[in-house]
């Protein structure tokens, strides 16, 4: 099982190997394929009723004898493949923990800084596109939180692997658009849009993550600005004493 991301937002166009071989005439498929038997060959080729692209054909032991592939070489592999369920907590750039969770990331980081040779070829790949997407897991323990947050430079889109969880969308009216969430559901954030996500069942709540952007990320969370904005400000804005804004710690870095 497969779970895909797209970078489009018009209805998606894909052309299937059989469905272009169809559609080619057989005298011209005969002379760029050059088979024997010629175009005789080609007419021997019948289109399926279901679409092969999902669909296994019944005989399928009897087709095929031999499906076993050569692994290539770490700078062609690295650059399509990143083993996101291998990271383990040393490794700082892709592993992130935070008080409600775990955050895995498979993302591009300028400089390659403190990657590996192969997660610097990932990463650079991710970046050489301007139209691509980063893609991570998100685990929030039972009762935990990702705190509010947006971010400046991509939409984000999910789907809840396990678990149940609620979540809240700070719309820029005020309001907060809050509703829940549980597996299979898909979840949408469009760009500079600020939102939490908070598990609320005895098992941790697990979702697969994708950006649409293949610089690194740029992300505000609430404690971030609310602890880069001056406490006279806030003593303003809340109408409270300034000395009782020393009352929020700040997040360890």
């Amino acid at each position: 099982v497969f779970l895909l991301f797209f970078t489009t937002h018009e209805e998606l166009q894909t052309l299937d190997v059989d469905d272009a071989f169809f559609s080619t005439p057989e005298d011209i498929a005969a002379r760029a394929l050059k088979p024997q038997g010629g175009v005789n060959f080609i007419r021997t080729f019948k289109k399926q009723v279901e679409d092969q692209a999902v669909n296994l054909p019944p005989n399928l032991d009897e087709l095929v004898q031999n499906a076993t592939y050569v692994q290539s070489p770490d700078n062609l592999v690295w650059q399509y493949f990143y083993n996101l369920k291998g990271i383990h907590q040393g490794t700082l750039y892709w592993f992130y923990p935070f008080p409600g969770g775990i955050f895995q990331w498979a993302r591009y980081r300028i400089n390659g800084t403190g990657l590996n040779e192969t997660e610097k070829i990932f990463s650079e790949a991710l970046n050489k596109h301007e139209n691509t997407l980063t893609l991570a897991t998100l685990r929030i323990f039972s009762n935990g939180l990702g705190q509010p947050h947006f971010h400046f430079n991509a939409n984000e889109m999910g789907y809840v692997i396990s678990g149940c969880g609620q979540v809240g969308v700070i719309l820029s009216s005020g309001v907060t658009a809050n509703f829940n969430i549980d597996i299979g559901d898909v979840i949408f954030f469009p760009v500079g849009t600020q939102h939490y996500i908070k598990s609320v069942c005895e098992e941790d709540l697990f979702l697969i993550l994708a950006y649409s952007t293949g610089n690194q990320l740029e992300t505000l969370r609430m404690n971030d600005y609310f602890h880069g904005t001056a406490d006279h400000i806030l003593a303003q804005l809340f109408l409270k004493e300034q000395a009782e804004f020393k009352k929020f710690p700040k997040a360890a870095k």
